[in-house]
Order: structure tokens, then C-alpha cells, then sequence
């Protein structure tokens, strides 16, 4: 079945890379107007590129910092300006934090909480009152496993993602009467920038296929 967004406007958090550019490209593949949100300006250049070339649809390429309430005010109005009302929040910044509970600072808690959480928040809340009033929106807040099967050594990510289910539930009551859809990703091992990152800074010798199947080796079909 085809689901085409025609007219749509979407924002994607996490936009330049890994599942976040991915969900981009599939948006303006189906007609959708989409704004990608991201820090690095090269990579996201580069994805504002590749998506043009696969689609006739406006895509923006947005550099904003989602631990400060002003850029993403900033950005969002501006994706507005350019791109119409926005229709579709996809948020999906930030990469998975681990470490044992005592070796976590105050610090990485609030910059976790701060990016994972409040930066979605604080979107949310910009696009949320448009959806409602034209009766239509969709939000989707990308999670991982942790949220509902955290492990040891998963703070702080599990905890912020944990909250983000939470902000999931609150959201999808208050917008199903005004047809404001709010769901959450929780996603697995995939392959992604992330693991990719990971895997260079091991300074292991494996092959980054060998390094992907090691960790398959948690997932029950192992793989």
C-alpha cells in the first residue's frame, strides 16, 4: 500500500544520518515537503543533496543545536517560512549513552535529558498547536529497546527514553481527538553511523561485519 504525503511538511531531527536521513528520504519520496535537523553542516548538506536527486519535493537543510530552546524556536520558524506548516515532527536526535551508574556525572544526565527529552519537548510544543487546529499531525518519537527493556550499564539513554515512551502516552491522548497521531520507534540493532562510530573507536581488529555480528550475538535470532 502507498502512503503518499502530498502537501505534507515533515521535520526530521537526526536528519543527516543513519535512520533519521533514511525516514527523510522515504518522506519526500511520497510527496512530503521535509526539513532535515541536524548539527554538522556538511553532512547535512550532503543528505539535502542525495534526497534531491531521488525527489522533486523542497527539502531544507537545517544546522540546530536541540539542547537550546532558542535555535529550535529559530529553526522551526524558518522551516516554516520556507517549507509551510508543518504537518509531520519526526524526533530523533541523539545517539545512545552508556555507562555504570556511579561513572555518570550530573552533567551527562542533563546533556542526555536535555537533547533526547526536552529537545523533543520543546519541538513538539511549537507544532503541536497547528496540528490540533487543522486536524491533522503526526508525531513520531524515535526511542530504542531500552525504553521498556532497559539493561545495566543502559543509563542514562535507557532513562531519557523511558520518559520519552512516557511523553509518548501523555501526547497520544491529548491528540487523538483532533486526529494528532503520536507514536514511538523502539528500535534494535541496525546498522547505523552510530555503530559505525562505535566500531572506530573500539580500536578493535574485527571487521565492522565481524563487529555487527559480535553484537548480534544479544539478539535472540542473532543477528
Amino acid at each position: 500500500m502507498e502512503c503518499r504525503m502530498d502537501g505534507r511538511t515533515a521535520i526530521v531531527t537526526g536528519g543527516s544520518l543513519g535512520l533519521g536521513r533514511a525516514m527523510a528520504m522515504e518522506f519526500a519520496k511520497s510527496g512530503a515537503n521535509v526539513a532535515i535537523v541536524a548539527r554538522g553542516q556538511d553532512a547535512l548538506n550532503e543528505a539535502k543533496a542525495e534526497i534531491e536527486a531521488a525527489a522533486s519535493t523542497k527539502i531544507g537543510a537545517y544546522s540546530c543545536d536541540m539542547c537550546d530552546p532558542a535555535a529550535i524556536k529559530s529553526m522551526y520558524d524558518s522551516v516554516v517560512s520556507d517549507l509551510g506548516a508543518v504537518d509531520v515532527v519526526v524526533n530523533n536526535a541523539g545517539t545512545s549513552r552508556r555507562g555504570a551508574f556511579l561513572e555518570i556525572t550530573d552533567e551527562l544526565w542533563r546533556e542526555d535529558l536535555e537533547l533526547k527529552l526536552f529537545g523533543a519537548i520543546r519541538l513538539i510544543r511549537l507544532a503541536f498547536p497547528g496540528m490540533t487546529e487543522r486536524k491533522w499531525g503526526r508525531i513520531i518519537n524515535v526511542l530504542n529497546v531500552g525504553a521498556k527493556a532497559p539493561s545495566a550499564g543502559g543509563a542514562p539513554t535507557a532513562v531519557s527514553r523511558a520518559a520519552g515512551m512516557a511523553l509518548t502516552k501523555v501526547l497520544a491522548g491529548e491528540g487523538a481527538p483532533h486526529n494528532v497521531l503520536v507514536n514511538a520507534m523502539l528500535v534494535g540493532l541496525i546498522e547505523s553511523d552510530q555503530h559505525y562510530q562505535r566500531h572506530l573507536k573500539s580500536g578493535s581488529n574485527q571487521s565492522l561485519e565481524e563487529f555487527y555480528a559480535e553484537m548480534g550475538k544479544a539478539v535472540p535470532m542473532g543477528r
